[in-house]
């Protein structure tokens, strides 16, 4: 379990689950007590003392933006800890930030003022580095490259981010989060390129699920279920709130009427516990090549749930896409 736990994301999470269980079943308390106290010790400072750190760099870096008058939206990562009930024992990596359209003045401001490097290799956002956490800074919301789809969904999303009025404070300093329905149609989205690029994470599957417990009255579902039939989502939609129902125990009451495919459903969910493609990606460039080929084509089943697009159609966008930015291949 704990090793399940770790590989998913969830090392804090089940942790408290753990204790909750261990309270109430006496049978349990023998439970390897050398074994328990690594595991509390990992989650303190892999998950608390980290957060703490995310939180103070998150809050400087929007402390400076804000003395040169730039407003600094939080994305993904730390817009979903909010929602969890231990904001703490969300896992956090990358720090990404969406600046109202003046990433690019940023970027040459920071580089300016205090020398920081700034990697433009990527290909929807700039990277550099800030008091040791990796920020991506988005001149698109979503990677506009590898689907023609992508573009006219990114103009949506981009209006819905002109919205300011959601915001928290960390250590004084004003940070923007997204709006509800921003935020609801992007989580969707995100999941969904990792369900069908790579793999989906069960930490993913509660980010929409924390956020649909604490949010869901606000949402406008009427919108985002039309949103999601015009991009060919709504299968998946309706399995990824089935697996939070049936599997993960959420009240059916806080999502939308779900019709989904039993079957299907199973299959997304045991390829999220264990991917049906699950080698490990080669270092060497070229066999790299090949190994991304050979898992985009045991990925097919997902574009065709997900994109109302041809394969043929799908690869030349990413192929193209890579040839602008060579380091992403």
């Amino acid at each position: 379990m704990k090793a399940l736990a770790d590989k998913q994301g969830l090392t804090a999470v089940i942790l408290d689950g753990v204790n909750e269980v261990l309270k109430s079943n006496c049978q349990l308390s023998s439970l390897n007590s050398q074994l328990k106290l690594s595991w509390i010790g990992e989650v303190m400072q892999n998950y608390e003392q980290r957060y703490a750190s995310y939180e103070k760099a998150i809050s400087s870096l929007a402390g400076f933006y804000k003395q040169h008058g730039y407003k600094m939206m939080i994305l993904k990562g730390y817009a979903c800890s909010l929602d969890w009930p231990n904001p703490k024992h969300r896992p956090c990596g990358d720090i990404d930030i969406w600046q109202f359209g003046k990433q690019v003045d940023a970027d040459i401001l920071i580089s300016r003022e205090l020398g920081i490097k700034i990697d433009t290799s990527e290909q929807h956002h700039t990277v550099f580095d800030w008091q040791g956490f990796m920020v991506e800074n988005h001149y698109d919301i979503i990677d506009v490259h590898h689907r023609r789809s992508s573009a006219k969904l990114e103009r949506l999303l981009k209006k819905l981010a002109e919205d300011d009025t959601s915001m928290v404070k960390i250590s004084g300093e004003v940070v923007y989060v997204p709006s509800v329905n921003l935020h609801a149609l992007f989580l969707v989205y995100h999941t969904m390129l990792h369900f069908t690029s790579t793999e989906m994470s069960i930490r993913q599957i509660l980010d929409w699920a924390f956020f649909v417990k604490k949010h869901g009255n606000d949402v406008d579902w009427t919108w985002l279920l039309n949103v999601l039939k015009d991009y060919h989502l709504i299968e998946f939609f309706n399995i990824l709130d089935a697996i939070c129902v049936d599997d993960l125990g959420f009240d059916c009451s806080i999502f939308p009427d779900m019709q989904f495919t039993p079957l299907l459903k199973e299959r997304i969910l045991n390829d999220t516990l264990c991917p049906e493609f699950s080698e490990p990606e080669p270092a060497d460039i070229f066999k790299r090549f090949f190994f991304r080929y050979r898992r985009w084509k045991s990925h097919e089943w997902k574009h065709r749930l997900c994109y109302d697009e041809s394969m043929f159609s799908i690869f030349l966008s990413a192929f193209w896409s890579h040839l602008l930015k060579p380091k992403t291949i």
